[in-house]
């Protein structure tokens, strides 16, 4: 293309029309010294320094760097132009705060983040500020490219934050329940969004001392902290009890059989291993999905804290029983529940009508006819979810357990939808058990020797031990069979607090059968599917200010999310920019995300300045659009969501570059 512009002798034409509208001038003009000078100015024009092109160059960099067709290109060059212009220098000099609204460099928001690392380990900003910069940082170009990195370090802040106000008391089992299922479960919540973050950004040199403190947080003057002053409450009780919380093997009964005294179909979906925490994110994603409402309670869970005594305690059972078979299997009124077919039958046997059991992978590989079958001929469902314990028990894959909550939540929601979508109302969903998760290598001190030799041992665990004639022994609290609400005559031991047991070729940060918070407070989640939509999204306004005249060659605007984001309330993207009355774009354009979930009326005001390009001056004297429009969802086009009036009334003076 350029040797036909040569060959045309149209070249010299094309230097002095770049001159006119940006201002470029050079005596050895040529397209690599252009984008040059563009990035050099450009990045100028937002840090104070020499300035040699127009404002009209600031518009049309960031056109091309928002094109989703050039982008590429724009990268590229960037990348080049940083290492021509010493950008890294030139950042190192620069406070992190002046850096928040450029986004020409990706060196920029390198520097942003290695500083707000510094700024979280030495505790000098606060959670808000932290989260305000990295949603301002969202509407950059290079967002995506380090989304993760800027997730986990207002995830550590949070973190940082909520355990310097909390306060771990408690003074019953029921107490340290609720008190759990009100606030304290969110430090886990904020520790597993952190360490996934942290995993999926892979810089470990970078966040090497933030996940050291964050790390030593979490294990010491949080889990271990919380759950000493909770095995007090454990130590105490006589019996494995909570009231008013319910104990999981009434769930049956407390849940699923009120549907059944109605003739309504229910549906149960049990997943293993899915936490209190987890149960209260999947509850947010529920309630996000237009047409359906959810609620959510703690159940505590039986012990020892395992999947086969979990798994038969939430089917229909007169006695519970774990045999001593060597294999700690679980029986309900004398028949095994291990596997699904044998849950299968006892399902069958004990509700009392048309049941099923199955897993959920055979359920969402079944076509809609299958499903419409299957959900007529039967009035109970149980469909069973294994990707967080599957991954988490085996010693191979426990670092990736935080992952594999992740894919559990999207399949549980699509799981869901897909039932909803067969004409499934009434949905219940639950867990066996939780876990306990610390994403380093443990200390000595979180291991308990094991008992002396001699004793008639059944069963060892990473958390418990199941036997006869177990005594009492140190570091460990002992329950007879019938204070945990079983039959027959196994005794059973738990290391006390966070402590594990030592056991060949198992992994130790993925744990559970112990009597912790978080192995023993699971979530049960009442689904249900409305007929009506209930979703909607964020309003937002423009706050002139009074303002209606545009008399310089930019424009200040600030927007107003009128709401907080909640589950309903969600959401809304807009693409803003201002317009002349033939519909032609006068300025650069911004895509905005409104999502802020702030109850603080300032902290959902977004500022943002326009730039007028070249186009505007024809516009002088004349009527011009701030226009506010919204992507069609599933298209490339976009429809009108709000429109400003202003006018343009220019002086002669603003033409001067000053």
């Amino acid at each position: 293309r350029w040797r036909i512009l040569v060959r045309c002798g149209l070249d010299s034409y094309l230097w002095q029309q770049m001159e006119r509208q940006y201002g470029y001038h050079s005596d050895a003009p040529g397209t690599k010294d252009f984008v040059i000078e563009l990035f050099k100015s450009c990045y100028a024009m937002e840090t104070g320094g020499d300035v040699h092109l127009s404002s009209e160059a600031l518009v049309f960099l960031r056109r091309w760097k928002d094109s989703r067709r050039h982008e590429e290109a724009f990268e590229n060059l960037s990348d080049e132009c940083a290492w021509i212009l010493n950008i890294e220098q030139e950042l190192a000099k620069r406070d992190f705060r002046d850096l928040l609204e450029v986004d020409y460099f990706s060196l920029i928001d390198q520097k942003i983040i290695s500083d707000l690392v510094q700024e979280v380990v030495a505790r000098t900003v606060t959670p808000g500020d932290v989260t305000r910069w990295v949603r301002q940082r969202r509407q950059g170009h290079w967002y995506a490219q380090y989304l993760d990195l800027y997730q986990a370090i207002d995830y550590a802040s949070q973190f940082i934050h909520g355990l310097a106000e909390a306060t771990l008391e408690m003074d019953s089992l029921a107490e340290g329940i609720q008190r759990y299922a009100q606030s304290w479960y969110r430090l886990d919540l904020h520790y597993r969004k952190f360490v996934f973050h942290i995993r999926s950004a892979g810089q470990a040199a970078l966040t090497s001392e933030l996940a050291r403190q964050i790390n030593d947080l979490y294990s010491n003057n949080y889990l271990l902290t919380l759950n000493d002053r909770w095995q007090t409450q454990v130590d105490a009780a006589k019996k494995w009890a909570a009231s008013p919380v319910r104990l999981q093997r009434e769930f049956f009964s407390a849940w699923v059989q009120p549907f059944l005294s109605r003739n309504k179909k229910v549906f149960v979906i049990i997943s293993d291993a899915l936490r209190y925490e987890i149960g209260d994110e999947l509850l947010s994603r529920i309630r996000k999905e237009d047409r359906f409402d959810a609620k959510l309670e703690p159940v505590l869970s039986m012990l020892p804290s395992y999947t086969q005594l979990g798994m038969a305690a939430l089917l229909p059972n007169q006695e519970l029983e774990i045999q001593d078979d060597g294999k700690a299997t679980a029986y309900i009124d004398g028949k095994s529940s291990t596997g699904t077919s044998n849950r299968d039958k006892i399902l069958k046997s004990g509700c009392g009508c048309r049941s099923v059991a199955l897993q959920s992978r055979d359920f969402l590989q079944m076509n809609r006819e299958e499903c419409r079958s299957l959900i007529r001929e039967h009035d109970v469902f149980y469909i069973y979810q294994n990707i967080i314990d599957k991954t988490g028990d085996a010693s191979d894959s426990e670092e990736r357990a935080f992952l594999a909550v992740e894919e559990t939540l999207e399949e549980l929601v699509k799981l869901l939808k897909k039932l909803a979508g067969n004409n499934a109302n009434n949905m219940l969903l639950t867990a066996d058990h939780g876990f306990i998760y610390q994403d380093h290598a443990l200390d000595e001190s979180e291991f308990v020797e094991i008992f002396a030799k001699g004793k008639d041992v059944s069963y060892l665990n990473r958390r418990f031990v199941l036997g006869h004639y177990l005594g009492k022994q140190k570091g460990m609290r002992a329950f007879e069979p019938e204070a945990l609400g079983l039959s027959g005559d196994m005794e059973v031991l738990i290391p006390k607090s966070i402590n594990r047991l030592r056991v060949k070729g198992a992994g130790s940060r993925f744990v559970h059968g112990g009597a912790s918070l978080q192995e023993v407070v699971v979530p049960v989640l009442q689904i249900h599917k409305k007929r009506k939509s209930d979703v909607r999204a964020v309003d937002i306004d423009v706050l002139r200010g009074g303002v209606s005249t545009i008399t310089s060659g930019q424009l200040s605007v600030a927007f107003y999310q009128a709401e907080p984001v909640t589950d309903k309330v969600q959401p809304r993207t807009l693409r803003v920019g201002i317009y002349n009355q033939s519909g032609e774009l006068i300025s650069d354009s911004h895509t905005l995300n409104f999502d802020f979930a702030s109850e603080n009326a300032r902290e959902r005001e977004l500022k943002l300045r326009f730039v007028l390009s070249h186009k505007a001056d024809e516009a002088n004297g004349q009527e011009v659009f701030l226009r506010l429009e919204e992507p069609v969802s599933g298209t490339s086009h976009y429809k009108e969501y709000a429109l400003e009036r202003y006018l343009i009334r220019r002086s002669f003076t603003t033409d001067f570059d000053l």
